[in-house]
């Protein structure tokens, strides 16, 4: 299926989130960090990010806008995957260049869900 960057600094919600896709059938690749994510985006070119928003170095709004306006990375879809559950958090996901927004915790199903849409070129 998808190889998919999981970004997130907790090393327990990275696992977690590294067996939901697992399970779900695709190839995983990890970073521990916004600027490590945005450097193994640009190494490895996933088919899709999934980024946590909190993180140190560059959080994960920041990333998002710098992978979305790199001519090398800005067709690799970025869902945002936070605590951060705010509808001015998720505008402003949104207008860094996400293509989905869904928040912590989440069940396997709501995160087979958000990447059928955004596979399938539906964003939201």
């Amino acid at each position: 299926m998808a190889r998919i960057l999981i970004v997130d600094d907790s090393p327990s919600q990275l696992l977690g989130i590294q067996r939901i896709v697992e399970k779900l059938g695709h190839q995983i690749l990890t970073a521990t960090d916004g600027a490590a994510g945005v450097e193994a985006a640009r190494a490895q070119l996933p088919d899709l990010v999934l980024m946590d928003v909190v993180m140190p170095n560059l959080n994960g709004f920041q990333a998002t806008r710098t992978l979305a306006r790199d001519e090398t990375t800005r067709h690799i879809p970025v869902i945002l995957v936070t605590t951060k559950d705010q509808d001015t958090d998720r505008m402003w996901g949104m207008r860094q260049g996400a293509k989905a927004y869904i928040t912590k915790p989440f069940s396997e199903d709501e995160l087979s869900e958000v990447l059928e849409r955004v596979f399938a070129g539906q964003a939201g």
